[in-house]
């Protein structure tokens, strides 16, 4: 659930920006939304009708993995994984200033996880990086979750976090390439290899294509290019 933020949270909140950051964002008609696990937030900022920044933010428990499309907004937090819809017809507008207001509609309880990077899948259902069991996986009606894929390294499924799996880049709503931390088989062992070990696997072919890498995260199809953040 979303709970309140202490109006002493919100005064100890600074944010800046860049000088351009406004006409960059009125330029490309856009807002952004983005989580911080850390203080356990989801933020949204946009740009007012005075051309001011706009920033919302409401508190989860470890908000982390996320989702956007046009009219739904999934996230994951430390022991579900929410689906927000937005509820404004075409056109209309909230207290002025919002055109999308995004409702929780469904929550899942899923146990914890450590959800990475979400996408939808064909069938409309969150397709999701499940970290502690490296693994992709779906939601299911009758367990924690339900297994897709996994790394052709890892021996099975165990809440161990081996290679710790964490973005995903989805195609036509199929998971298509997963990054990974290291290349490990056992209890958490990509911490050893942080600064080289990071790889990136095809799904379909379950190849690695890229390895040493450092820390890669969010792999992202865009435009016929692969964009990965080396993060270390």
């Amino acid at each position: 659930m979303t709970t309140s933020i202490p109006a002493s949270d919100i005064r100890a909140l600074s944010f800046s920006h860049s000088r351009q950051f406004v006409d960059w964002m009125v330029g490309e008609t856009m807002s952004l939304a983005f989580t911080s696990y850390q203080t356990g937030r989801l933020f949204m900022i946009g740009v007012d009708e005075t051309r001011k920044i706009s920033m919302v933010q409401r508190q989860f428990s470890r908000a982390m993995g996320l989702h956007v499309s046009d009219q739904h907004l999934y996230l994951a937090d430390l022991y579900q994984l929410w689906r927000f819809d937005n509820v404004l017809k075409p056109g209309e507008v909230y207290q002025q200033n919002f055109d999308r207001l995004f409702i929780p509609r469904k929550g899942h309880t899923t146990g914890d996880l450590d959800i990475h990077d979400i996408g939808v899948g064909e069938d409309g259902e969150p397709i999701f990086v499940n970290s502690l069991y490296s693994c992709i996986a779906t939601l299911s009606n009758t367990a924690n979750f339900k297994p897709l894929w996994k790394p052709s390294f890892i021996s099975k499924l165990a809440a161990e976090d081996r290679c710790h799996l964490n973005g995903l880049a989805m195609r036509d709503h199929r998971p298509t390439y997963v990054t990974a931390v290291s290349k490990s088989d056992s209890v958490e062992g990509w911490r050893h290899r942080r600064r080289d070990g990071g790889i990136l696997i095809d799904v379909e072919s379950n190849e690695i294509v890229v390895e040493g890498l450092s820390m890669p995260h969010s792999p992202r199809l865009h435009n016929g290019e692969l964009w990965v953040l080396n993060s270390g």
